[in-house]
């Protein structure tokens, strides 16, 4: 079975999600007039609006619930499995994908704030409702919500255990049959305990957290990189001549720097798969965009600035990376060239925060996606019974084989791409011409409000449907 999921894995990437990928995101730059660069400064000012209502879930929250998801084991292991495999010029990649994607990332949540829909508890939404209500293909939606619940709530949990117990495998306790099963056990009970205190404490949890760890992990491989600043200069110009390498590329595709950087990149940023979605929708913002363009700047967090610190940090170390000590051991040899002992230690620490936050992050889509199938909000014990089983997938992840998990994470992935591209780039034109409606504006000196009818949506909507009274 492991076999045969790697040969899928590997043809899925290496020849329809580069094409999916890379022509998606170059066309929604296109449309957007490169969108995600030239309104980098209003990605800034909607990260601190303050919803109207105080028990509303702001732009900042919906940003750390997406980035909790984004910035995870992926950041650290995932960039550190490219390096040693596909070699350094998987970096550049990385980055292509990301500056490409936030394109995908900015249509993608904009259309899911047009289409988001009331609760009891707030709004709610994700591309399973603006495939539900734009293309008016309810079927195709559930497909996309099971495969939103196979990917994070399986494959991406489990591999997020896997990775956390592997750092510890440096430490002279660990037994590779006892010490993954009580630390998929801690994690499991830790997760399940805060899921069972209900959204709004997960909401807060990673509010709190992502940001000190992200700001810590920088500040960390940045003080590295200045220290082994006399490799820069090396380290850069064999990311740019690797990339470009394209006999080498094209000699062992599977293999290659070009492949590894996308599926890395995918993995971490996740723009275009349609997760972000679902944690923008929950915002309460006057206009969709500016939603939009906070997810954007998740993903510009993710990858220009952790995948970056990991590896410039790894890469300006000296080590050797390998296929032998590919994922936490060439990150932690990495770290201690350069700080001694402390580097595994924190390595570790940072690996439990990252797997905490992206374990409850990822649980928050999946809650979204059961609701979508069951129509409604389910019954208290059926939620508790199924974060019961989820959390004993993570224990279980946690002493499953690391190259199984990581092939199942990306078929999943690669599934829900396949289905979200093509439906954002349908329903593209309305997500552009709010975009236009933005704009237009701020250019005119106003604070942007939204009303459907103005970019020509009849659709049957839960918001937007009545013009919004500007009291700023």
């Amino acid at each position: 079975m492991e076999k045969v999921i790697s040969v899928i894995s590997e043809a899925l990437y290496s020849y329809v999600l580069i094409i999916v990928l890379v022509l998606g995101g170059l066309i929604f730059t296109i449309l957007t007039k490169g969108a995600q660069f030239r309104l980098f400064k209003q990605q800034i000012k909607s990260v601190t609006e303050r919803p109207k209502d105080k028990k509303g879930v702001s732009s900042f929250q919906a940003l750390m619930v997406s980035t909790a998801s984004r910035v995870g084991t992926g950041n650290i292991i995932g960039v550190s499995t490219a390096i040693c495999i596909g070699g350094f010029g998987s970096v550049f990649w990385m980055w292509i994908i990301a500056l490409i994607g936030g394109a995908s990332a900015l249509i993608e949540s904009t259309l899911a704030q047009i289409y988001k829909r009331k609760g009891l508890q707030g709004c709610y939404g994700g591309p399973a409702y603006y495939i539900e209500t734009g293309l008016k293909c309810r079927p195709l939606a559930i497909v996309f919500s099971v495969l939103l619940i196979l990917t994070y709530g399986v494959g991406f949990n489990m591999l997020a255990s896997y990775n956390l117990q592997s750092t510890f495998e440096v430490f002279d306790f660990y037994n590779a049959d006892i010490t993954p099963w009580i630390i998929g056990g801690i994690v499991a009970i830790l997760v399940g305990y805060c899921l069972l205190g209900g959204g709004k404490r997960m909401i807060k949890a990673t509010s709190l957290l992502v940001p000190i760890m992200g700001v810590i992990y920088i500040l960390v491989a940045l003080v590295i990189v200045c220290i082994n600043i006399t490799s820069l200069p090396y380290v850069l110009k064999t990311i740019f001549v690797e990339a470009f390498d394209f006999r080498a590329i094209f000699g062992g595709l599977g293999g290659s720097c070009l492949i590894y950087g996308i599926k890395r990149g995918l993995f971490s940023n996740e723009a275009g798969v349609g997760s972000a979605p679902n944690a923008s929708a929950s915002a309460e913002v006057s206009h969709p965009v500016k939603q939009g363009l906070v997810q954007v700047l998740s993903v510009f967090i993710d990858t220009i600035l952790v995948c970056s610190a990991t590896a410039f940090m790894c890469m300006t170390s000296g080590v050797t990376p390998t296929a032998d000590i590919s994922g936490a051991q060439y990150v932690q040899a990495s770290m201690s060239a350069t700080l001694g002992g402390f580097g595994p230690i924190f390595i570790t620490i940072s690996m439990v925060l990252f797997a905490f936050t992206t374990l409850i992050g990822n649980l928050f889509y999946v809650d979204k996606a059961i609701i979508h199938i069951c129509k409604k909000e389910p019954k208290k014990w059926i939620k508790n019974l199924y974060y019961i089983g989820f959390s004993i997938l993570i224990l279980f992840g946690a002493v499953l084989s690391a190259d199984l998990l990581w092939n199942i994470s990306d078929i999943f992935m690669g599934a829900m791409t396949l289905i979200n591209i093509p439906v954002i780039l349908i329903l593209s034109k309305y997500a552009v011409r709010a975009i236009n409606d933005f704009v237009s504006q701020k250019k005119q000196g106003k604070e942007p409000q939204f009303f459907a009818k103005n970019i020509g949506l009849t659709d049957n909507l839960d918001f937007w449907q009545e013009q919004v009274e500007n009291k700023e």
